[in-house]
């Protein structure tokens, strides 16, 4: 909710979207997750594939804070983008909503309290993606204010990505549009899915039966539905109208500190132990290893000098051999 990099809110978004696929594998549900790794990838490479497009025309430029009103510049690639927003965001008819919704009635139906913090995460989504969708394509041209930074490529001005660009992102809208009609959560038809998996997950997949989940199956959607909605008129509210003013904490700008935190650990204080530990790996681990392999090498190298392939070399030591054994057995007579 406080990024600024176009790609780094989507890889973000991809982690959300990750839990509510645990989220039904936990439930029983997983029909539902898959359902949701499909449809998933339908509207998140769209996502990622439209920010490509948009960093393409915009001279590979990433901070959200440098672009607005893209959508006049870029309409093919505004459209597509929206139709991904609309579709991660939980929107109906597009196929994130049926996803998303079909795991949350599964987990309703196990846990209220887990449906709660999916609801919230779905909130977020909205929000955040709303905010996205708000600063790289609808309000002030931001970017004019940034030409200079692209001095040295002449005359800054976005424009669209060419064709090779845009025709995946027409593809993958028109998937992100109806690929929920796959597996539609109440449709005794169509549940395509349900079926190609059911060889493999039939046994083990959780049913909601006749449940307080399942005979209002259609509240719940609304619920989700509203959730979106609300997420959505926040969002806006906060980035297009201003009429609400909201503090984005540095904490969540900087990620909760945690790629600092391991940077620290292992450029700062933990830098020591970590030398310290490449040097026992190094010397001692790998030096008792390879110690054993030399010298059960150098052995085998002294053993095989004996097999020279010479018969007076082999007489040799045969005469040495009965020489040692007799007089092992005259000195083992004498002490006896």
């Amino acid at each position: 909710v406080a990024q600024n990099d176009i790609k780094k809110v989507l890889a973000y978004s991809t982690v959300s979207q990750l839990g509510f696929m645990f989220l039904a594998i936990g439930s029983g549900a997983y029909v539902a997750a898959i359902f949701h790794m499909v449809t998933h990838a339908f509207f998140k490479a769209l996502l990622f594939l439209g920010s490509g497009s948009v960093i393409h025309g915009m001279h590979h430029e990433q901070d959200m804070r440098k672009m607005g009103a893209l959508r006049k510049v870029m309409p093919i690639t505004g459209f597509t983008f929206i139709v991904g927003w609309l579709a991660i965001a939980g929107v109906p008819p597009f196929a994130g909503f049926w996803s998303k919704d079909e795991i949350l009635l599964y987990v309703y139906a196990n846990n209220p309290v887990l449906y709660v913090v999916g609801l919230l995460t779905a909130l977020l989504t909205a929000y955040y993606m709303t905010r996205q969708v708000i600063m790289v394509f609808y309000g002030k041209a931001r970017w004019q204010d940034h030409s200079d930074d692209h001095g040295a490529h002449g005359e800054f001005t976005p424009h669209e990505s060419p064709k090779v660009m845009l025709v995946p992102l027409l593809v993958l809208s028109v998937l992100s549009i109806v690929g929920g009609a796959m597996q539609l959560p109440f449709s005794k038809k169509l549940h395509f899915l349900e079926h190609w998996l059911a060889p493999v997950v039939e046994e083990s997949e959780a049913h909601i039966g006749e449940t307080w989940a399942y005979q209002n199956k259609y509240l719940l959607l609304a619920v989700a539905v509203i959730v979106a909605l609300t997420g959505i008129a926040i969002s806006i509210a906060v980035y297009a109208k201003s009429k609400i003013k909201i503090v984005e904490p540095k904490i969540l700008e900087q990620a909760w500190y945690y790629d600092a935190t391991i940077s620290r650990i292992v450029g700062g204080s933990g830098a020591a132990s970590f030398r310290l530990l490449a040097w026992v790996d190094a010397n001692i681990v790998d030096g008792i290893v390879n110690g054993v392999g030399e010298s059960i090498r150098g052995v085998a190298g002294s053993v095989r000098r004996v097999q020279s392939g010479f018969v007076r070399t082999y007489a040799l030591l045969i005469s040495l051999g009965t020489v040692l054994i007799l007089a092992w057995f005259l000195l083992r007579g004498v002490l006896l």
